[in-house]
């Protein structure tokens, strides 16, 4: 048993890089927005609330798996479900800023079409990732192992590559108007209150 923990501690260290994608929609400084920007904040950031919780569950669910001496079947089992929620997660936020319109600032449709298009791209990620785990072989411990960490290195290029376009869509005014938000700063908080 011994031989995939070490492994699938990698790829909860990766996982939980990935989750800071969505709490990067959590904004930090607040200031006087229009109307029209704050209503927009308000219906981004109370769709992802929710997702929020469901990526930090995911992470909690690959954590717990981790320190647990857990069988191959119950990784595969556990890592399979904790992506397939993430991809899921990371589409339901790509439609609600879908949903949500352009935000009202300069250049707001471009960064909303860049944000879905990536928030999009993260769902199949996850989607693809889940298809890997599910084909792993849980009878033979090396090659299980072996399959653990290519996936966890995947993870590890999409938790760097992943969070240009919202860092983008946040920036000034909307991440001000989205950091006024009670469902945005709840969203932020969520990852340390599912650590335990």
């Amino acid at each position: 048993m011994e031989g995939t923990n070490p492994v699938n501690k990698k790829l909860a260290a990766a996982l939980s890089g990935g989750a800071v994608l969505v709490l990067a929609l959590s904004g930090c400084s607040s200031d006087d927005s229009s109307e029209k920007l704050n209503s927009w904040a308000k219906d981004v950031c109370d769709a992802v609330q929710p997702q929020a919780k469901k990526i930090a569950a995911a992470n909690a669910a690959i954590q717990k798996e981790t320190s647990d001496n857990s069988t191959p079947e119950q990784v595969r089992k556990t890592d399979a479900q904790a992506f397939q929620d993430m991809s899921d997660a990371y589409k339901a936020i790509g439609a609600a800023v879908t949903k949500a319109g352009a935000p009202d600032v300069e250049n707001g449709e471009k960064k909303q079409r860049d944000a879905v298009k990536e928030l999009n791209g993260l769902s199949t990620s996850y989607a693809s990732l889940k298809a890997q785990v599910d084909k792993l072989d849980t009878k033979d411990q090396a090659k299980f192992a072996d399959g653990l960490k290519d996936i966890a290195t995947s993870l590890d290029k999409l938790s760097q590559t992943g969070n240009d376009a919202l860092k983008t869509l946040e920036e000034g005014d909307v991440g001000k108007a989205m950091a006024k938000q009670e469902s945005c700063k709840s969203a932020s908080a969520t990852p340390s209150a599912t650590t335990g």
